[in-house]
């Protein structure tokens, strides 16, 4: 069967005018979309919690293929504890190659302040709970702990993505779908993702089972985990507690570090919300320049330096409780 040139020409055209009919309904949508948008105004909810939690499945930084029925993509999260696990990695060699190469016994400078934690999370958690025998074993789990979630708490508090956001807005103009157009999606924190406490807290878990069969042996440590002694009634009633109290500990750490580090960068965002809020309920930008510069810019303040503290106390509560609970496991009739 031949086929006539105009015959190509006119599906050739069909197929245009197809593709043109197309575009023209994903623009309606999108206009209509932007409409609805314009039309509910400023979405605080949505904001803060676009900002603080993990990339959807929708805004993975990278694509990866499912393991298992797991996603494996790269999500902010996971790119945050690799930058973390980086930065402390780089940092800390380069402080001590740096005081290697001075060959100086006189430590100073960072490598001075990094002697010093070293030092004090020796003396300070290591010693009193765990104690002087099995200092060099538990002291580097510790002090790697302790390093990791500070720079994680910290590196939260910086910026980072929102600042990608407004060069990709100015400056770059990524396209849709890449890397940089992904990376502004999603939190910065990743000691604020339960997934990530957890596993620290799992560590935890199994760092006490580990230190309790080493200090009493296998069989021991889990007879350990009741008095000896009591009327057997007692021992109904008490081991399912004991078993309980085995979980709560590494839950408790991962509530704890979770919550605290999500509630701050809830806390700024909300008050800083109010700018828009007050500008939109009023129908004019003074409205909201006058509350940000009376209101929010002070608050927002006070609660990053309240974070500040937060950053440390948290990490080291994490280290010491840690330090405690494999401490009360070796001690057990202390």
């Amino acid at each position: 069967m031949m086929f006539q040139p105009h015959d190509s020409e006119a599906a050739a055209d069909a197929a245009a005018a197809e593709h043109a009919a197309s575009a023209v309904e994903h623009a309606a949508a999108a206009a209509e979309h932007g409409a609805e948008s314009a039309k509910e105004g400023f979405d605080a909810g949505t904001t803060i919690i676009e900002h603080v939690s993990n990339s959807s499945t929708d805004h993975p930084l990278i694509h990866l293929p499912h393991v298992f029925g797991i996603d494996m993509s790269v999500t902010k999260h996971v790119f945050m504890l690799w930058l973390v696990a980086a930065f402390s990695f780089v940092f800390i060699t380069w402080l001590v190659r740096r005081q290697v190469a001075k060959k100086s016994q006189v430590p100073t400078g960072g490598y001075g302040m990094l002697e010093y934690g070293v030092e004090a999370m020796r003396d300070a958690i290591v010693i009193p709970n765990i104690g002087k025998k099995r200092v060099g074993m538990w002291t580097p789990m510790l002090l790697t702990m302790f390093v990791f979630i500070f720079f994680a708490n910290a590196i939260g508090l910086i910026p980072v993505f929102d600042v990608v956001a407004l060069l990709n807005h100015y400056v770059i103009h990524p396209e849709h779908g890449s890397f940089l157009a992904s990376v502004v999606h999603g939190g910065t924190t990743a000691t604020a993702n339960y997934n990530v406490t957890a596993a620290l807290a799992t560590i935890t878990f199994f760092a006490i089972i580990i230190a309790g069969t080493q200090a009493h042996g296998f069989i021991n440590h889990w007879k350990n985990l009741v008095p000896h002694g009591l009327a057997w009634p007692v021992y109904i009633i008490l081991i399912p507690i004991e078993i309980m109290g085995m979980f709560v500990k590494p839950f408790a750490l991962t509530m704890r570090l979770a919550a605290n580090m999500t509630g701050g960068h809830i806390a700024i965002l909300a008050i800083l919300s109010f700018v828009f809020l007050f500008a939109e309920m009023f129908g004019t930008a003074v409205a909201g320049i006058g509350v940000g510069v009376a209101v929010s810019v002070p608050l927002s303040v006070g609660i990053s330096a309240l974070e500040i503290i937060v950053v440390a106390v948290q990490a080291y509560v994490f280290t010491l409780l840690t330090a405690v609970f494999i401490g009360m496991a070796i001690h057990v009739h202390h």
